[in-house]
C-alpha cells in the first residue's frame, strides 16, 4: 500500500505563541489549537505524562502543515545550540515558496529570523535563502523568478 500524502511536520517549541506569529507572519494559517494528553499520547511519543499544547498551521492553498508543539510535561529537552549549522544530521529544514523572497525575510525579522547565509540566486530560475526561525529550526525559502 502506498502513502496518501504527507500531512504535517512536527516542531517542538519553547514558546507556543511566538511560533504561531512567526509562522503566521510567513503566511501560514492558523487551523487551530488544542492540548494532549492522555494513555494515547503516551503510548504514541514512548514518554510518561504527556501533556502538551498544540497548534497546526497550513500553508494558504491547504496541502501542507507544521504541528507545533509545546511540551508542559515532560519538558522539552534541549540537545545543543539552536541554531545549528547547515550540515547537522537530521532534520535539514522545512521550505516554503514565497512570492518576494527579500519582503519575507524583512517581514520574519521582528520575530526572531536570522539569515543563516546570504540570499542566493540559482541560475535564471530561483532566489533562496535559509532563515533561523523559532528554536533554531532552518525555514527555507524560494522565490521563482519569472
Amino acid at each position: 500500500m502506498a502513502i496518501q500524502r504527507m500531512d504535517n511536520v512536527g516542531i517542538v517549541v519553547e514558546d507556543l505563541d511566538a511560533a504561531i506569529a512567526f509562522f503566521v507572519e510567513l503566511g501560514m494559517e492558523l487551523e487551530g489549537r488544542t492540548e494532549v494528553e492522555g494513555r494515547v499520547a503516551d503510548e504514541c511519543t514512548g514518554l510518561d505524562g504527556v501533556h502538551c499544547d498544540i497548534a497546526m498551521v497550513r500553508t494558504p492553498d491547504g496541502h501542507s502543515r507544521l504541528e507545533l508543539a509545546k511540551y508542559r510535561s515532560p519538558t522539552a529537552i534541549g540537545t545543543g545550540p539552536r541554531k545549528r549549522p547547515h550540515n547537522i544530521l537530521g532534520t535539514h529544514r522545512v521550505m516554503f515558496a514565497v512570492d518576494d523572497i527579500e519582503d519575507t525575510v524583512a517581514r520574519l525579522r521582528p520575530h526572531g529570523a536570522e539569515l543563516v547565509g546570504e540570499i542566493a540566486r540559482f541560475e535564471d530560475s530561483y532566489l533562496l535563502c535559509y532563515v533561523y526561525g523559532p528554536e533554531g529550526v532552518i525555514v527555507g525559502l524560494a522565490e521563482q523568478l519569472r
